[in-house]
């Protein structure tokens, strides 16, 4: 069974599993529609209409450990009849799907937040440009040595005026035991000609240059002899001078 197959079937196994309900268990609230189970592989599914007859489904699927996986795009353009499918390998486990047109193109960008855990609950931004049916993978900026300073994960990401914007606790340092400080670090992403852009937005304890502060040298007080004194000082230098004749 070659792979689109495989989706194929698995993707009418999770529609007849969110179709099934279970009579069994009584319905609070009527008005809310229950949110459909996902049936095993597969951990999530979030579907984003960009526009009339452009749909993308964001899912995720794996077995095991789910620390690791897989994901894919399916694309549907219902207005040309074609369906196209994105896969790449999965770092962690899904947590939002966002949708925004950064470069202003007119194309697209799907971007897929991942959380994984080590030392740190880190984060993973997985993203693609649609070109009607072809998908270009755009590479993530990584965190530089000064961004991480203090970095222990657990980021927010949001979109905010066509921009990616992501913000994260700092801590005092990166060790495991290390205290918050209560300041978060912010962070722009752009995005031109497909390659991505950062500008730091927050001025925290991390960035913040050391308020030193200087004193001032006082200036010097100059010295004011009056007149009088100054002919005393010449007449007792002459005297002097006329002792030792």
């Amino acid at each position: 069974m070659d792979f689109k197959n495989y989706l194929f079937i698995s993707a009418i196994g999770l529609l007849i599993t969110g179709c099934g309900s279970d009579d069994k268990k009584p319905v609070a609230n009527s008005n809310v529609a229950a949110k459909p189970a996902l049936m095993q592989p597969f951990r999530f599914h979030k579907a984003i209409e960009v526009s009339p007859g452009q749909t993308y489904d964001v899912v995720s699927w794996g077995r095991g450990s789910t620390q690791v996986g897989s994901f894919a795009i399916l694309h549907s353009d219902s207005s040309k009849m074609k369906y196209t499918t994105t896969t790449g390998d999965l770092d962690g486990t899904i947590t939002d799907v966002f949708n925004a047109d950064m470069d202003m193109d007119g194309n697209p960008e799907i971007l897929i937040q991942s959380k994984g855990k080590d030392t740190v609950n880190y984060a993973r931004i997985y993203a693609f440009e649609f070109n009607n049916n072809d998908a270009d993978k755009l590479d993530f900026p990584k965190l530089t040595n000064s961004q991480r300073k203090g970095y222990r994960g657990n980021d927010n990401f949001y979109i905010k005026e066509g921009k990616l914007i992501r913000e994260f606790p700092i801590y005092a340092s990166n060790d495991s035991l290390a205290k918050p400080t209560g300041a978060k670090r912010q962070l722009e992403y752009s995005l031109r000609s497909n390659n991505f852009t950062v500008k730091q937005l927050s001025v925290d304890s991390a960035s913040k240059p050391t308020d030193a502060v200087v004193k001032q040298a006082e200036p010097e007080q100059k010295q004011t002899v009056s007149k009088s004194k100054k002919r005393k000082q010449a007449e007792t230098h002459k005297r002097r001078r006329r002792h030792r004749d």
